[in-house]
């Protein structure tokens, strides 16, 4: 008796049965710069490009070629070491029914913008964003893209490096232009910014980096590292191979 009293017991007590994750090739964080050098314009081009880009027919058929013929993906925008808001939590998306709601998603989140660039601080914060999401991917990736250097919080390499220790991969999309910056700082082409987000940005294995020439370059280089961030293999529509860098 004094058993079965127990066994009842432990049966009540017992917690109910975890939630099984959902398998897919990727689990893709979309990290994009809403600092103070990227105005109104330059921010709904980017946001444009990312709507796009995941509804575009390259992108549809990348899934195709995975294994699981899915991938989870989330949006957050991000400027200073504080400022990080997550604009479309995690959505699987399989097809086209699926990617179009995440473009609609998106779509329907108002435009803003902060101030100062914490790459740090967007790495830390997507790095978070995938424990207890529901999802189990083969290969965790944070897509940055940016029209600057880290100037807020800490040391950009050392959230990368903290990331990739965790398992996480971090592609980047600088983005390239000359057009004057807020309080005299330097352009992008004048930091050189593709090397700076080769060197301090990017890691993990298999990691590279696009550039986009500029804003209106932004749609062609996203839908590219798109395809590749999902299949392995540029888009064919893709840049020439000198916009493209692996990571040594």
């Amino acid at each position: 008796m004094r058993a079965m009293i127990l066994g009842i017991l432990l049966l009540l007590g017992a917690a109910p049965p975890a939630r099984a994750e959902i398998v897919v090739d990727v689990e893709l964080v979309l990290a994009v710069d809403v600092s103070g050098s990227i105005d109104m314009e330059e921010a709904r081009q980017q946001r444009e490009g990312y709507i796009a880009a995941i509804r575009d027919a390259e992108v549809l058929a990348a899934l195709g070629r995975t294994f699981t013929g899915r991938i989870a993906v989330a949006y957050v925008e991000w400027a200073g070491a504080e400022q990080q808001r997550l604009l479309v939590p995690w959505m699987l998306v399989e097809g086209r029914p699926s990617a179009e709601a995440f473009a609609s998603a998106l779509a329907e989140q108002p435009l803003a913008r902060g101030r100062w660039t914490s790459i740090s601080g967007a790495i830390d914060f997507a790095a978070t964003l995938f424990d207890g999401n529901g999802y189990a991917g083969e290969r965790l990736v944070i897509d940055v893209s940016g029209d600057g250097a880290n100037n807020s919080g800490r040391a950009v390499a050392d959230a990368r490096d903290a990331a990739v220790d965790s398992g996480i991969v971090i592609n980047g999309l600088p983005i390239l232009n000359d057009r004057p910056q807020p309080f005299g700082m330097p352009t992008p082409m004048e930091l050189n910014l593709d090397r700076y987000y080769r060197e301090q940005v990017v890691g993990g294995p298999g990691a590279f980096l696009i550039t986009a020439l500029d804003f209106e370059d932004f749609r062609r280089a996203i839908l590219n590292k798109l395809v590749r961030e999902i299949a392995g293999r540029p888009a064919r529509r893709a840049a020439p191979p000198d916009h493209a860098f692996l990571t040594p």
